[in-house]
């Protein structure tokens, strides 16, 4: 079985030609690490670190976007955009009205591309956590069609919302704040 350690790397190499001395700087940096906790000068027992990068590490926001870059190219082949915040993704698809299933079905394919490769990645997407959002002007959205305002996400249905929350800002489906 791969290691993230062991994903990371490839991907550096493949996705980003991260070669030579660089690349074997990032292994070194990735490899046989440990910590302890040290409180009042008494040490806990020392834990090897197998995979993951060092917590609190300045490298550990950039190397978790290196990792996750592929998803924008999965989004991509669907048409879709993808905004990445930290470990939050959200998948943004323009249509018309009368192209809403066409949004809909590109979406619930573009998901479950995202799926496995996460599933791949050692990582897992929190259904409980994905929120649907239609929005546009009053008109136009009363246009939808009523299949248009659900998306089944392999065994999760994920029923449209009034409003989500982005980035700490509250958003409503006619884009009200």
């Amino acid at each position: 079985m791969l290691t993230t350690r062991t994903l990371l790397l490839t991907r550096l190499q493949r996705s980003f030609g991260v070669q030579g001395g660089c690349l074997a700087w990032f292994t070194s940096y990735l490899s046989g690490r440990s910590y302890c906790v040290v409180i009042n000068g008494v040490a806990s027992h020392v834990i090897h670190v197998l995979c993951s990068v060092p917590q609190g590490s300045v490298l550990g926001p950039l190397l978790f976007i290196l990792y996750m870059a592929d998803l924008a190219d999965i989004a991509a082949q669907y048409n879709l955009t993808l905004h990445a915040f930290a470990g939050d993704n959200q998948l943004y698809i323009h249509c018309k009205p009368e192209n809403v299933q066409s949004a809909v079905t590109n979406v619930q394919q573009c998901v479950t591309d995202i799926e496995q490769w996460m599933a791949t990645s050692r990582l897992r997407l929190n259904m409980d956590k994905t929120e649907l959002i239609w929005t546009g002007t009053k008109h136009n959205l009363s246009k939808i069609p009523g299949s248009g305002h659900a998306l089944t996400l392999g065994r999760a249905h994920v029923a449209q919302s009034d409003d989500v929350r982005v980035l700490g800002v509250q958003l409503s489906s006619d884009l009200s704040l």
